[in-house]
């Protein structure tokens, strides 16, 4: 018997050639990139029309990657670029050899005449290498997808992450020119005063408001206190006035309470029942009623809550992306920035405090990459409670980074008195500072500083403008009968909270 014929594939015809043509090769332009090194060796202009558009990991030669190498480090080092500055670098970087020699370099010195369309050869060029970099990130997807030991959600933001990293990493924004950047600038002033002079988007504080013209895109606010005063409050009051009020979708990345526990003081500042009687379930017939009213207003709210423990950076930027992108969201709150990780690539950041400088950073760039401000809370120091005299947060007060202050566009505190047992203003002895706060603008970058004296109801957990109370429709609902005969009228309940309802803020 003839074992190779046996094993003669039957439906390969015999004599067939296997034709190479019909395989795949990566994406690539090798002359293109003769092209383009060869223009940026002859004429300086080459350089630097391209120096700021590809890398040397763009070009799919690995001689090519070493010779835009050393032209790059004689860019750097403000050296003349030629042939024979060229191959002197290559020398001392011992990639000489490994290009071709000096023949290697004259022959692409040949084959151009000059750096006219370098531009457009080099986009072209980092063209192929994004679909390189797509074609091995989908490969390693389709990998991942098949091993049932991969999470499918941290698969998803990975995925994300990685598809982002090639347009942060590629797509370089160029910069403008004067007049377009004019017109810009007006259509934008228009813009605002169609809007009665609110740039930025309403936090519903009328004082911080008109102070800020509310937060403003690509803003990074660091709103910072000590432990107990208010900080989470603050925030998801603020968030319930853009998202009921204005309609303005939000997204609340909670490091430290679960969406269950901040969905309950949202429903609780929105009802006027106490946190603490929403969590015990002890709620009369007319309050049960009250509640099923007074939330649908939130249940319909455009508010996103994220809770997912220890969020790193990159985490954040993939899920913050996603929002702005499928839902619109037009501000990102952080609760709170000390809880975050750098991601997997913390482990060579270095100590805490570098740790934090990276995540600040970060959070700068995500506001400006998605132009919406984005909201972090932080801790301060305990220096605030062993100080003498007046208890009021500084700058140097912010925990473990100073880089917090030079990321922030804006930083502020929120101070109460009544938290160390005053009962009168430290800078008014005649002012009562019962259920009161102050919200400290102590960096504004494009505005004024000020301290803003706010309402705060411990039991709601709520902040609201101190001339106006609770508003309106709460003070109105104050002076009226709230028995359970007269609920139909009133529709609320505010009336039956006791003052021994306080729950932590």
């Amino acid at each position: 018997m003839d074992t190779a014929k046996s094993f003669q594939p039957k439906n390969k015809p015999k004599g067939t050639v296997i034709n190479l043509e019909q395989g795949k090769i990566p994406p690539q332009a090798v002359d293109l990139e003769e092209a383009v090194l060869g223009a940026m060796m002859i004429d300086k202009k080459g350089v630097d029309d391209v120096i700021d558009i590809i890398n040397a990991e763009v070009f799919y030669k690995p001689a090519h990657q070493f010779i835009y190498e050393a032209i790059f480090t004689l860019f750097e080092n403000s050296e003349p670029i030629d042939l024979l500055t060229v191959s002197n670098q290559l020398r001392k970087n011992q990639k000489l050899d490994a290009v071709g020699g000096d023949f290697y370099l004259v022959n692409l010195s040949q084959k151009v005449s000059s750096a006219a369309h370098i531009e457009f050869h080099a986009r072209i060029i980092l063209q192929k290498y994004i679909q390189r970099r797509l074609i091995s990130i989908s490969s390693e997807i389709i990998t991942n997808s098949y091993d049932e030991t991969v999470d499918v959600f941290d698969l998803l933001d990975s995925a994300e992450t990685k598809l982002f990293d090639i347009t942060q990493g590629n797509l370089k924004k160029s910069s403008e020119a004067a007049h377009n950047l004019v017109a810009q600038a007006l259509k934008k002033i228009e813009e605002i005063s169609n809007q009665e002079g609110m740039s930025g988007v309403a936090t519903g504080f009328t004082k911080l408001d008109q102070l800020t013209s509310g937060w403003q895109p690509s803003d990074l606010i660091i709103l910072a206190a000590r432990p107990g005063m208010g900080k989470t409050a603050f925030v998801m009051s603020m968030a319930k006035n853009m998202a009921i009020d204005f309609d303005t979708p939000v997204a609340i990345f909670s490091l430290e309470m679960s969406s269950i526990q901040l969905i309950t003081r949202m429903i609780s500042s929105q009802t006027g029942i106490s946190s603490e009687k929403l969590r015990k379930g002890n709620l009369e017939t007319y309050e049960w009623e009250a509640l099923n009213v007074k939330v649908k207003s939130l249940s319909n709210a455009p508010i996103f809550i994220d809770d997912t423990p220890s969020l790193s950076v990159f985490d954040l930027r993939a899920k913050a992306r996603r929002l702005v992108s499928q839902h619109g969201v037009k501000v990102i709150v952080i609760d709170y920035l000390q809880l975050m990780t750098a991601g997997s690539s913390s482990k060579g950041v270095g100590n805490r405090e570098q740790e934090i400088s990276t995540i600040s950073r970060n959070l700068k760039a995500l506001a400006k990459e998605l132009s919406v401000p984005v909201v972090a809370l932080s801790q301060l120091s305990r220096a605030v409670e062993t100080r003498g005299g007046s208890k009021r947060p500084l700058l140097s007060d912010l925990r473990e980074s100073g880089a917090i202050e030079q990321d922030a566009d804006i930083v502020s505190f929120i101070y109460r008195p009544e938290y160390y047992g005053l009962t009168e203003w430290d800078d008014d002895e005649h002012s009562p500072c019962e259920g009161q706060a102050e919200f400290i603008v102590a960096k504004h970058r494009n505005g004024g500083l000020e301290n803003i004296k706010m309402k705060f109801t411990g039991r709601l957990a709520l902040f609201s403008d101190l001339e106006e109370g609770f508003g309106t429709e709460f003070q109105s609902s104050m002076n009226q009968d709230i028995s359970p005969d007269n609920f139909g009228k009133t529709n609320e309940a505010f009336g039956k909270m006791s003052d021994e309802d306080n729950v932590p803020f």
